[in-house]
């Protein structure tokens, strides 16, 4: 019995439709298999319990079923023979188990064992979006959903790889074919079957990951440094009259744009309490002191925030928390205090500070309440993202930790607008994981973790690209979570105010000379004012040979050079701070132009290179504010200005393994390579990253 159960052995793609009835696997099986010039194994079933209806007047029985198998192995099987390259196979023995357990409450043991041992290349799960359509052997109609769930079941205990595909006829088959398409690529690459449903399922190409391989491979080549970018080349000096006359522009046109507030907010605030999650993992009170500790490991920092403890925000509820805990917490030691104070601070069973995010960590004390970075944002968003009604303010996320933003907004929202005067949007978007990179081994071999399964990940904050791209926003300023300040909110927003009115002015130009080049009223005599403007106020590099164009020819160029998206940036002074900063970069043609260059991406052995970024004077505070409309008032679509040929290549660990990782070009480095940018100074009062914890203790972090 168990030899007419036998799959016939093949190098032929084998696809599974497999569903509940009436779900459209005969049809998208005749499809498919027209589509790739092959046969398909039809359901044997069909015709067998068909005949025993006509002829008897009787339905399906259990003693059908071991023969119903056999005649569909003994079809499929016969079907590989004329195959070629794929076989469609409108059901299978998966199919028939799952009904004799529906029906009967039971499945032989022969059929339960063939039905689990034999392979597909990939199941296709039919979804019962479709109409029901009535025939003399279909007879449950009802509960669809229901049924559709006990076949999804039946393979995600076998460990099937599968797919389903929902929506009209038209469009399955569609689907299904760049799902094959996409898995000859995986094949081809090497992946199996379930490697594909990883893949497939994170949403990622095989291309998109060929790609990337090809980066670890190849490496990235490091950005050529001209020369740093300073006041006057490069960097806009402004006097207070011209910081003023800019806000005071802003503040007259800003209720004709749509503005917003967009904050990447989605990394967690491990990295802001490291050095004392070290000294949790690396200290035991019974054997040293914290001093002792502090002295052995040169922990500066740990005795920074030992000594501004009371200080910090959130000391009085942990305090509290833990004299509840323990009634004689006073008259522990010091040491045993501070030690308790960290533990309860970073343990994932107390206040888990470190797998947090950090917008919803306690950051400033006021008289009558703890601020979040989330609620300053909201403050400052009232200041500058408005329209002098309404302000909008866009949070990426975790998906996870959406409820928490949620929540804290939804406590202080309504207090914020009465201080204001005007309405709060608030939305928020996740990284899409469709950007989430495949990691490598050191061989550049596809990293699989502890249970052989494919590691992938975040592409880095340059794939927030993608999320400011759906924005419907004229004008967008750009910020940091944890760049919040507690005082001097309203000079904060002024600069603000002034990166914007500046980025208005200059857009308007833009238009003006993208309008006369469309309606070809531009004349030799205009040429020079254009490449003056673009020269001078938009730092736009022109190419040697453009005077030799025709006229036609050079407007096509003038249009192209101001077509883009705009950033204004405020650069702050150099204070020594880690990141990136602005530079004259050299591209592979010759072309210079400004840009915001991370470290990472410059050759460090390389003596000039270290000398330019050693004569650097400023930082990128990330302060930006960006045009993402044309001339007409359309979206720009940012994807098309983003140099796809930077990145980071990263050196990670997964339990105790190490790992590479490719990051996406960096927001404001590589994914705004190829906007129009524009630096301007602005005062170091703007720039209060929260980097550690100890940032927390700085003046503009504290009461004033």
């Amino acid at each position: 019995m168990e030899e007419n159960l036998k799959q016939q052995a093949t190098t032929t793609i084998k696809i599974a439709l497999f569903g509940p009835e009436s779900t459209g696997k005969t049809t998208l099986a005749r499809q498919l298999a027209a589509h790739f010039e092959t046969v398909w194994a039809p359901e044997f079933a069909r015709d067998y319990l068909q005949q025993k209806w006509d002829s008897e007047q009787k339905a399906c029985e259990p003693e059908d079923l071991l023969p119903i198998a056999i005649g569909q192995v003994r079809t499929e099987n016969d079907a590989l023979l004329t195959a070629n390259k794929y076989l469609f196979c409108d059901t299978n023995l998966m199919v028939t188990k799952v009904f004799s357990e529906m029906y009967y409450n039971f499945c032989d043991p022969v059929l339960d064992k063939a039905a689990r041992k034999h392979k597909y290349d990939l199941f296709f799960l039919t979804d019962v979006d479709v109409p029901w359509e009535n025939d003399d052997l279909r007879d449950r109609p009802q509960d669809r959903r229901t049924t559709f769930g006990i076949f999804e079941k039946a393979l995600v205990e076998n460990e099937k790889p599968y797919i389903v595909l929902s929506g009209p006829k038209q469009q399955r088959f569609e689907k299904a074919v760049a799902i094959l398409n996409d898995y000859e690529k995986a094949r081809e690459m090497g992946f199996t079957s379930q490697d594909f449903i990883r893949i497939y399922n994170q949403g990622v190409s095989p291309y998109t990951i060929e790609k990337h391989i090809g980066v670890f491979t190849k490496g990235i080549a490091k950005t050529v440094l001209d020369r740093p970018a300073t006041k006057d080349d490069g960097i806009l000096r402004f006097t207070d009259e011209d910081y003023k006359r800019y806000a005071d522009y802003f503040g007259k046109m800003r209720s004709k744009y749509k503005l917003k507030k967009f904050v990447p907010a989605s990394g967690a605030a491990s990295r802001m309490f490291k050095f004392l999650s070290e000294f949790l993992n690396e200290f035991n009170i019974e054997e040293e002191t914290i001093n002792a500790y502090i002295n052995r490991k040169n922990a500066t920092a740990l005795a920074v925030f030992l000594i501004g403890l009371e200080k910090l925000p959130f000391y009085e509820e942990i305090d509290l928390s833990l004299r509840k805990s323990y009634s004689n917490f006073r008259s522990f030691s010091k040491d045993l205090r501070d030690y308790y104070f960290i533990k309860a601070m970073l343990s994932s069973k107390h206040f888990d500070f470190a797998g947090k995010p950090k917008g919803i960590l306690p950051f400033h004390r006021y008289e009558t309440h703890i601020a979040t970075p989330v609620q300053e944002h909201l403050n400052e968003s009232c200041l500058y993202a408005c329209d002098g009604n309404v302000s909008n303010l866009h949070f990426t996320v975790s998906p996870e930790h959406q409820a928490a933003f949620e929540q804290i907004i939804d406590a202080v929202k309504k207090q914020i607008e009465k201080e204001h005067g005007n309405h709060i949007n608030v939305n928020f978007s996740y990284q899409d994981k469709a950007t989430d990179t495949l990691a490598v081994d050191l061989e550049n071999k596809p990293f699989r973790d502890d249970q052989g399964q494919l590691v992938f990940r975040p592409g880095g904050h340059g794939a927030l690209i993608q999320n400011l791209n759906t924005l419907d926003a004229d004008i967008v300023f750009i910020k940091n979570i944890d760049n919040v300040i507690q005082n001097h909110i309203e000079e904060i927003a002024f600069y603000k105010k002034a990166l914007a009115g500046l980025m208005i002015e200059l857009q308007q130009e833009i238009n003006a000379w993208l309008r006369k080049l469309e309606s070809g009223s531009i004349s030799d005599n205009d040429i020079p004012d254009i490449i003056a403007f673009a020269k001078t106020r938009l730092n736009s590099n022109i190419i040697d040979d453009f005077e030799k164009y025709t006229l036609t020819n050079k407007q096509e160029y003038l249009m192209g050079i101001l077509n883009r998206p705009i950033r204004v940036c405020g650069m702050v002074k150099n204070e020594g701070e880690p990141g990136g900063g602005p530079f004259w970069v050299l591209d592979k043609k010759g072309n210079i132009s400004l840009q915001i260059v991370e470290s990472t991406q410059i050759d460090l052995q390389n003596p000039s290179q270290v000398e330019i970024l050693r004569n650097a004077t400023h930082f990128n505070p990330v302060d930006l504010v960006c045009g993402l409309k044309d001339y007409k008032g359309r979206k720009f679509d940012l994807l098309q200005f983003v140099d796809k040929n930077s990145g980071f290549i990263v050196d990670k660990n997964k339990n105790g393994r190490p790992l590479k990782a490719y990051e996406l070009p960096g927001l404001w480095n590589g994914a705004m390579a190829q906007w129009i940018t524009v630096f301007v100074q602005v005062p170091l009062v703007t720039f209060n990253p929260v980097k550690t914890v100890n940032d927390l203790l700085k003046p503009p972090h504290q009461p004033q």
